[in-house]
């Protein structure tokens, strides 16, 4: 693993890489390809990098779960290639125009798990309108039928045969010069293996003839933030 150290970051590489490997299966390598952490936005160089390719997975870290009150902490990113990027988003930041502009790429497919919320924080913090988007929660609902388990720690289980460590899942995000190792590696392994379980779960959807509905989900999700971020629920009831 390659980890790239910005703007004078404490973070020892062999430390994420053995809190990273506890938690993976012999398939997978026990750390990213290449682990870099930027303060507010992309570099050029991992921009360009991203750019190529036809798919990227996505996550964020947030103060909490309620848009607007609870700030956009940290955006992660991964290609097919294993490259993970950190982006930390400072204090009063409103606008990353690198990410900007390759979360609203339209030939580049952003792949979440639970993309209504991630989009909507990227669109609340950041002003990013995501497109075009793959929901694996949502892929995992249409073709897992026969599950009712559709959390991200049980579909990579299931389909990319690793084990996530979710220990970290809730916890203090807006730290971001202090994040320690196990942060950052449970940031790092949540988009590692959204690609691969994004691959299996199209080939699912499209042998069980739902492939042409879970586009059109894919389609609403912008939709359904929007009206996350204000504050309407029950929208479609009586």
């Amino acid at each position: 693993m390659i980890l790239k150290r910005e703007k004078n970051i404490s973070i020892n590489a062999m430390d994420l890489s053995t809190t990273i490997s506890k938690h993976l299966m012999a398939d997978f390598a026990s750390s990213p390809k290449n682990f870099s952490i930027f303060d507010q936005d992309l570099d050029l160089k991992s921009t360009n990098c991203f750019n190529k390719a036809s798919a990227i997975a996505v996550d964020t870290e947030a103060m909490g779960l309620i848009h607007g009150r609870d700030r956009l902490c940290l955006v992660q990113i991964c290609d097919s290639e294993d490259n993970v990027a950190c982006i930390r988003i400072g204090i009063g930041q409103k606008s990353a125009p690198r990410l900007k502009a390759l979360l609203e790429k339209p030939s580049t497919e952003k792949v979440f798990h639970f993309a209504r919320f991630d989009v909507a924080a990227l669109a609340s913090g950041l002003g990013i309108e995501v497109a075009p988007i793959f929901c694996t929660k949502v892929a995992s609902k249409l073709g897992r039928t026969y599950s009712p388990r559709h959390g991200l720690k049980e579909v990579i289980m299931e389909l990319v045969r690793v084990e996530l460590d979710k220990q970290s899942q809730s916890s203090d995000w807006g730290s971001i010069e202090e994040l320690s190792s196990q942060q950052l590696a449970y940031a790092a392994n949540d988009v590692r293996y959204l690609i691969p379980a994004k691959e299996k779960l199209e080939k699912m959807l499209k042998r069980e003839g739902r492939w042409e509905l879970a586009q059109n989900c894919f389609h609403c999700i912008p939709v359904m933030a929007e009206l996350d971020r204000l504050r309407f629920t029950q929208i479609f009831e009586h």
